[in-house]
């Protein structure tokens, strides 16, 4: 159930598969959850800027039932961010999203 998702206007991401792999380690391990249950998703090539200027930058969600902990998430994850795609952190904003249980479909039903 925990999703991150990154877009960012690098048009060609190296080893896309390996920061995805990251991503998804660190959220389970931020959340508590089972990896199993982790979804990434990364859009590059996105047309963004970021205070006027189209340097790299990046926007990121993140939802999850609970277990959010947005303060030391956002600084975990622009971390991790930073050192894969040289984005520097403050041009990443992160929305959190503490999604309902019953808001959350998964196989044919909700999780609450």
């Amino acid at each position: 159930m925990p999703l991150i998702k990154v877009k960012t206007n690098i048009v060609d991401v190296q080893a896309p598969d390996t920061l995805l792999k990251k991503l998804s380690a660190a959220l389970a391990r931020a959340t508590g959850k089972p990896e199993s249950y982790v979804m990434t998703l990364l859009e590059s090539g996105v047309p963004m800027t970021f205070a006027g200027s189209e340097e790299s930058c990046a926007y990121v969600e993140i939802k999850s039932i609970g277990s959010l902990t947005p303060p030391a998430m956002s600084d975990q994850f622009c971390e991790l961010i930073k050192s894969s795609l040289g984005i520097p952190k403050d041009r990443i904003y992160i929305g959190f999203d503490d999604v309902n249980a019953s808001d959350w479909g998964w196989n044919g039903r909700t999780f609450g």
